[in-house]
C-alpha cells in the first residue's frame, strides 16, 4: 500500500481549491494531471542559495515552508514536468525524481482552458535561459528588506515559472510572481510537510532531460 499523504485546501477568492500528495522516496505518481505542480528538491548552487534566501523570509512558525528549494510543473499526463535549474529551462519526466521526495499540488477547480494556458506558458519558457539576476534580485531584496527588485526578460527562476504558469488557472499571489520561491508557493496552498521525512536521493540535473534551452 502506498504511504503518500493527501490533504485539501479549500478556495479563497485568490487561492484556488487543492489538493496535494506527498510522495515518499521510492514512490512515484501514476496520475499526473497538466497543469499541476510539484515541491521538491535540488542541489545546485542556484537551490541552495534560494533555501538560504526561504530561511531569511521564512522562519518560526513559517519555517516549515522552506522545506522545499525547487519546483515544476506538469505538463502531460505522462508525466512530463518543465522546470528552471541552472542549466536553463528544461523538459523532463518526473520518474526522475522517483527517489527523491516530493508533494504534488492539484488544482482541483482549474478548467481544461486553464490548465491548457499554464501548459502552453511553460511551453514557451522552454525558449528562455536561467535566471541568475533573479537569484541576486531576491537575495538583495531578502537581506535589506528593498522592494527594489531586477532581472532579465527571458529569464526564468524554477518558482517564477511555476506561479507566472499558475496565474494562468487563477491564482493572486502576494509577491510579484516571477520573483517568487519555492517556499512563496508552499505558503500560498498551504502545503506543509512532513518534518523530519527523509529528502531521499536529489537526481543530477541534466538526467533525463528531453528538452533545454539554449
Amino acid at each position: 500500500m502506498s504511504t503518500v499523504e493527501a490533504s485539501v485546501r479549500e478556495a479563497d477568492f485568490t487561492r484556488p481549491r487543492i489538493e496535494f500528495r506527498r510522495y515518499a522516496p521510492g514512490e512515484q505518481i501514476d496520475n499526473p494531471v497538466p497543469g499541476d505542480f510539484l515541491l521538491t528538491h535540488a542541489n545546485a548552487w542556484t537551490s541552495r542559495l534560494i533555501r538560504f534566501g526561504e530561511g531569511l523570509r521564512y522562519w518560526g512558525k513559517r519555517r516549515k515552508f522552506a522545506h522545499w528549494s525547487h519546483t515544476a510543473l506538469f505538463v502531460d499526463d505522462e508525466g512530463g514536468i518543465i522546470e528552471a535549474l541552472g542549466n536553463g529551462v528544461q523538459k523532463r519526466n518526473v520518474a526522475v525524481y522517483r527517489d527523491t521526495e516530493y508533494h504534488v499540488i492539484h488544482l482541483v477547480d482549474a478548467s481544461n482552458e486553464d490548465r491548457a494556458h499554464a501548459v502552453a506558458f511553460a511551453e514557451h519558457c522552454l525558449n528562455d535561459h536561467y535566471g541568475f539576476l533573479t537569484i541576486i534580485s531576491l537575495a538583495i531584496t531578502l537581506l535589506t528588506a528593498s522592494k527594489f527588485c531586477f532581472g532579465v526578460d527571458g529569464q526564468m527562476i524554477c518558482s517564477g515559472l511555476v506561479a507566472r504558469a499558475l496565474e494562468r488557472t487563477g491564482a493572486i499571489f502576494q509577491y510579484d510572481s516571477w520573483h517568487m520561491m519555492p517556499a512563496d508557493l508552499a505558503e500560498y496552498f498551504d502545503v506543509t510537510p512532513t518534518l523530519g521525512a527523509s529528502k531521499g536521493t536529489i537526481p543530477a540535473a541534466d538526467k533525463g532531460v528531453m528538452q533545454r534551452s539554449h
